[in-house]
């Protein structure tokens, strides 16, 4: 969830206002990163002078690129650069990454395609496609509408901070250096907060400006995080859990240390920003919620449906998609509704599934387990649909309460590429009167297994690709994977129940109102009520979890586009492979082209599907 160019791996790395196209993997865990990544594969010294040339790029991209956004190596065990929190918000910033996407993008025209291999003629279209739509995201007239906005209650720095520096997140607390640059970091961190008041302060002489829906979010979250006493709060973790081998004196000089930081900078940081957009910013925020309400937003909203669609789709055929997808589903709902003989209305079943003790549970406990009993038969029959498992294990928590509240359902969080530290799957336990379970199982299937945590950790753990093509994604690929991973539930026996399959529809019902209801707040004028109120009708959701819903499409605009709009692609692309390789169709080997050379857009997806079953008709015997 994992809202950049991809977005869950389209979330935003810092959960600031990365402008468009500038992409990395958002990532917190448990466990900590190695010391050193895994290198890329080299080409042969005795390989043509093209692919030479192209993979020399792509490792000089790579460089450059984790030099200028130091989270993004931390992220992946590459710890040179671990005292550095970057500050991917100033003018400079902005300038650096348009002269490397220039620069790279003339170096890549120099380079002979046609004497490329298909595999390296693959990773030329598509490092040649992200540069491009980074640069559409770097144009003046978008930075004017985006950078002025870095944070929102779905994607800040001030949330994606506490996690990662409370020694239980992406940050390293191994050793005395490793206190060291935590501190160093939390210097950065005020002074980013800062930057952000100043870029807020551009919006507001502009006229591009946030909401007052996000913004009163976000002084809540302040406010909770700052009404927490200090040994209490998630920054102060570190100091409650030191490495063995620290003496007592060095536990003593640490804590000592992180107390003053928390209380002369992050703090004092997080009050000033709190009390700015209390004072000063919300009652010049806008009421609109959609895009269409900001001056210039109606250009921006239809950049973001291209980016996270990664195809020439207008709001307009979306909306009507969608309203065309609620209906079908709708239908399926119906006829689960008579198998289970419920006579009441499908809204009356609806309400049913919402409140009828059956389908809560009492604890957090409780839910946790119904989760790891899914993980439990998911792992079961998983060899039967795919040849290549990940070497990430995969741990199951629920979200921590200092963040629950505004959080989806749940959402994924990467391990590491050597494995050794987990894949997360999220799960929320805020407010259990108000969720249901039949909707368990599909959402392991879309965060957990097989869905992002395959799809990413298969990508990251496979060297031989350019780390671009390890690393980076775009949202329609992403997240439709993870949409039609839902859809295996149906082979692997998991929905046999008809609450389950409810279940599953339920999910896909939110996929398609997603359609609907961004377009609408976006391009159409709808309220936040209005949404929500459409949400409820057409569905089983609580109101707990179409409020978060909504909000989130409110605070990332299009994002929520790309599952169905990636997941009806994928599946267009499985039916054309079944019928046109019939019985030498292996839905194992299937997976294995989708998956293995990482998060491709839709059309370069489809172009390489062709080109598999082309070849295998061709060399059938």
């Amino acid at each position: 969830m994992t809202s950049r160019s991809l977005l869950l791996r389209a979330t935003l790395l810092m959960g600031c206002a990365l402008p468009l196209g500038l992409s990395g993997t958002a990532a917190t865990a448990h466990t900590q990163a190695p010391a050193t990544p895994a290198p890329a594969a080299a080409p042969a010294a005795e390989e043509n002078p093209a692919r030479a040339a192209l993979w020399q790029l792509f490792r000089e991209s790579d460089e450059g690129q984790l030099r200028r956004n130091p989270l993004f190596a931390l992220f992946r065990g590459d710890m040179r650069y671990a005292d550095q929190l970057g500050d991917n918000i100033t003018d400079a910033y902005f300038a650096a990454e348009r002269a490397a996407a220039e620069e790279e993008l003339a170096r890549l025209a120099q380079i002979d395609r046609a004497a490329l291999d298909p595999t390296d003629q693959l990773a030329y279209d598509v490092f040649q496609y992200q540069q491009r739509d980074t640069l559409r995201g770097l144009q003046p007239e978008i930075l004017a509408l985006t950078t002025v906005r870095p944070i929102n209650h779905f994607f800040g720095v001030h949330t994606f901070y506490p996690n990662f520096a409370s020694g239980q997140g992406g940050a390293p607390f191994r050793s005395v250096d490793d206190y060291e640059n935590n501190l160093k970091r939390h210097t950065q961190f005020a002074t980013l907060i800062d930057r952000s008041i100043g870029r807020f302060r551009e919006g507001m002489a502009s006229g591009a400006v946030e909401t007052r829906l996000t913004i009163t979010n976000v002084i809540s979250q302040l406010d909770t995080q700052l009404a927490q006493p200090l040994e209490e709060s998630p920054y102060y973790g570190p100091a409650t859990r030191f490495p063995d081998g620290f003496t007592d004196a060095q536990k003593a000089e640490q804590t000592a240390k992180l107390r003053a930081s928390l209380t002369n900078e992050v703090f004092p940081a997080l009050t000033r920003l709190r009390d700015f957009l209390r004072d000063e910013y919300l009652p010049v925020a806008r009421e609109g919620v959609g895009l269409m309400h900001m001056r210039g937003g109606e250009q921006l909203y239809r950049l973001l449906v291209a980016q996270s669609t990664t195809l020439p789709m207008t709001p307009d055929e979306i909306h009507e998609l969608g309203l065309s997808e609620v209906a079908r589903v709708r239908a399926d709902m119906e006829q689960i509704r008579t198998q289970v003989g419920f006579n009441g209305t499908l809204a009356e079943f609806f309400n049913h599934l919402r409140t009828d003790p059956q389908f809560k549970v009492d604890t957090r406990e409780a839910l946790t387990e119904r989760y790891y009993e899914m993980g439990r038969r998911v792992d079961g029959v998983i060899g039967r649909f795919f040849s290549t498992l990940p070497r990430a294990p995969l741990e199951i928590r629920p979200y921590e309460p200092f963040r629950e509240r505004f959080e989806a359902g749940g959402s994924y969080q990467p391990g590491t590429p050597d494995g050794s530290r987990p894949g997360i799957f999220y799960f929320n336990a805020y407010d259990l009167p108000s969720r249901t379970t039949p909707g368990i199982t599909t959402l392991y299937l879309h965060e957990g297994a097989p869905g992002h945590h395959f799809q990413i950790s298969l990508a990251q753990e496979n060297d031989r690709l350019p780390p671009f093509m390890r690393f980076g994604g775009n949202t329609a690929y992403v997240e439709g994977w993870a949409l039609y991973a839902e859809t295996l539930g149906y082979e692997m026996g998991l929905y046999e129940d008809p609450y389950q399959r409810f279940g599953t529809l339920s999910d896909e019902m939110l996929r398609a109102m997603r359609l609907v209801v961004d377009t609408g707040l976006h391009a159409k004028g709808w309220t936040r009520d209005q949404a929500i109120e459409y949400m409820l009708a057409n569905s089983d959701m609580g109101r707990t979890d179409a409020t978060a819903e909504v909000e989130r499409y409110i605070a990332i605009p299009s994002q929520a586009l790309a599952y169905k709009i990636g997941a009806l692609t994928i599946q267009r692309l499985r039916r054309n492979a079944e019928e046109r390789l019939g019985a030498r169709f292996d839905i194992r080997e299937f997976h294995e082209q989708v998956l293995m050379t990482g998060s491709l857009p839709l059309s370069i997806l489809e172009a390489k599907i062709d080109q598999w079953i082309t070849h295998k008709l061709a060399t059938a015997g």
